[in-house]
C-alpha cells in the first residue's frame, strides 16, 4: 500500500518530505512487528540487541562499552539492559581480570537457548521482506547507507 493511502495523505510538500515521512511510518510499523515477536518472550527489542552481540563475541566475554558501541539503539542504556538480561539470567557479570573498573558481560546457555528459539520465528519474521527481490532488498540497503552519509 502506498504512504499516501496508509496515513490518507493525498500529497507533499516535496519528494524529501514524503521519503522522511515513509521512513518513519515504515520504520514504527517494522517495530510494532518485532515488539509483537519478542513479547511472548519476556523480552525487549534493546534486550534482544545486547542477547545477539553477546552471542556474536561468545565465548569472549563483552565489556558493557562494547556492547554500548555496537548498539543499534545508541540511546539505550547498556549498563541497564544488563542488569535487566542478569535478573532473566540470560547473561553474566565478572569483573574483569585485568582492569578491576571493568566489568565482563558474558551471555548464558539460557540467554543462548532463547535466542535459538527466537532465530526459527526471526526467520518467519523476515519473509514480511519477500515481497523485495534480492537485489530490490541491496539496493534498498545501499541507499539506506546513502543517506546515512
Amino acid at each position: 500500500m502506498a504512504i499516501e493511502e496508509d496515513i490518507q495523505q493525498t500529497s507533499f510538500t516535496n519528494p524529501y518530505q514524503k521519503v522522511f515521512v515513509n521512513l518513519m511510518f515504515t520504520h514504527n510499523w517494522l517495530v510494532a512487528q518485532h515488539t509483537r515477536l519478542l513479547k511472548p518472550f519476556c523480552i525487549t527489542r534493546e534486550q534482544y540487541n545486547v542477547l545477539r552481540i553477546l552471542r556474536g563475541q561468545h565465548p569472549k566475554p563483552a565489556t558493557v562499552n562494547l556492547i554500548t558501541e555496537r548498539m543499534l539503539d545508541k540511546m539505550s542504556n547498556a549498563s541497564r539492559l544488563v542488569d535487566k538480561l542478569l535478573v532473566k539470567k540470560l547473561v553474566q557479570r565478572h569483573v574483569c581480570p585485568n582492569d578491576r573498573r571493568a566489568v565482563d558481560v558474558c551471555i548464558t546457555p539460557e540467554g543462548l537457548n532463547l535466542l535459538a528459539k527466537l532465530d526459527v520465528l526471526h526467520a518467519d519474521w523476515e519473509k514480511t521482506f519477500e515481497n523485495l527481490t534480492d537485489e530490490e532488498a541491496d539496493s534498498l540497503s545501499t541507499l539506506l547507507d546513502k543517506l546515512r552519509g
